[in-house]
């Protein structure tokens, strides 16, 4: 895969501290953001993909599933429990 440099500015001290964090684990402040950029990225691609499977359920409902319940139903057995 192709790399593409990137410029970031960041405070010295939040610099300071990601190298003290790299350090520890053995990798470069160049290896940790990409990381978290990669995980970020690959969350935010599962989220829309969940997003979109649960608005296509909606959309399209499976034969069967939904309400199978009316109102007067529901009301009829709140008020049955309430008398009790």
């Amino acid at each position: 895969m192709a790399k593409t440099n990137l410029t970031l500015q960041l405070d010295d001290e939040v610099v300071r501290r990601a190298r003290v964090v790299a350090a520890k684990r053995g990798t470069s402040v160049s290896a940790l953001v990409a990381r978290e950029l990669d995980a970020l990225v690959a969350r935010d691609e599962r989220y829309e993909a969940a997003e979109r499977r649960a608005l296509d359920l909606l959309a399209h409902p499976s034969p069967g599933v939904g309400v199978t319940w009316s109102r007067d139903e529901l009301y009829a057995d709140r008020l049955e429990r309430h008398e009790r």
